[in-house]
């Protein structure tokens, strides 16, 4: 957690946040580990921005909208070294599969992939490449960029609010996230939802939110706090229900 006399934001916590959650070729110096996630829906930012380019790009080529939205994933996919869709699929694995806390952590470790995790990610891109390709019949493929932001501000309030639910991991490593650091992720997320038309904008924020909220209390209740693998599993739920709300107001 931030010392109270340390700076709320550093401008190295920019490439830090990146360096954290992708695989984009960045030089990190002075990490200050949770301290610097009120810069995760920028790296969300510009995750979506790239991959939206592409989606452009294919576009003008005279690509069509199922061909584009799927290339639209893979960039994510690509940049995030499926990082969240990887959590995504231990959760499911280890919060259903296990019959307690120490099985659910187990299974959650391995790396391995079951039923469970198979089924999460099949729907995941369904989801998303579904609701990716109305957008773009609508003419409103840049609302992937605001999914990609909003998606990452719940992150941060599940690492400030749940506890670690293991003594070691990614998540552990990190830290707890101090409640300013969450309050200035959330008001990024605020100021990007105003790039779409209102109120649409609102409604995804508040369904990104609700959606990671749901995947934090079930882990809670059932490994008691949180790990990398229920935070990427919370950014997988909130991205899905901002881009179906998009879709369905826009599209």
């Amino acid at each position: 957690m931030s010392k109270p006399d340390t700076p709320l934001i550093r401008l190295a916590d920019i490439p830090a946040a990146i360096g954290l959650l992708t695989r984009l070729p960045v030089k990190t110096a002075g990490a200050r580990g949770a301290a610097a996630a009120w810069a995760f829906p920028l790296v969300g930012l510009i995750i979506g921005a790239l991959a939206a380019a592409l989606g452009w790009i294919a576009l003008a080529l005279g690509l069509s909208a199922p061909i584009t939205a799927a290339l639209v994933i893979t960039a994510q996919v690509v940049m995030t070294g499926a990082m969240h869709e990887d959590g995504l699929a231990d959760t499911f694995d280890g919060l259903w599969g296990g019959w307690d806390k120490e099985r659910r952590l187990e299974i959650m470790k391995d790396s391995q992939i079951g039923t469970y995790g198979v089924i999460a990610l099949v729907m995941s891109l369904m989801l998303r490449w579904t609701a990716i390709t109305a957008l773009i019949h609508s003419g409103t493929l840049f609302m992937t960029l605001i999914a990609a932001t909003l998606s990452r501000m719940p992150m941060v309030f599940i690492m400030a609010t749940l506890p670690h639910a293991r003594d070691g991991g990614l998540s552990a490593s990190v830290g707890r996230a101090a409640k300013d650091t969450a309050g200035m992720a959330l008001a990024l997320a605020l100021l990007t939802i105003f790039i779409a038309p209102l109120p649409t904008g609102i409604f995804a924020l508040i369904a990104a939110t609700l959606a990671a909220t749901a995947i934090a209390l079930i882990a809670l209740r059932k490994i008691g706090g949180q790990t990398g693998d229920i935070l990427g599993a919370s950014q997988q739920f909130a991205e899905i229900a901002a881009l179906v709300t998009f879709a369905t107001l826009l599209a």
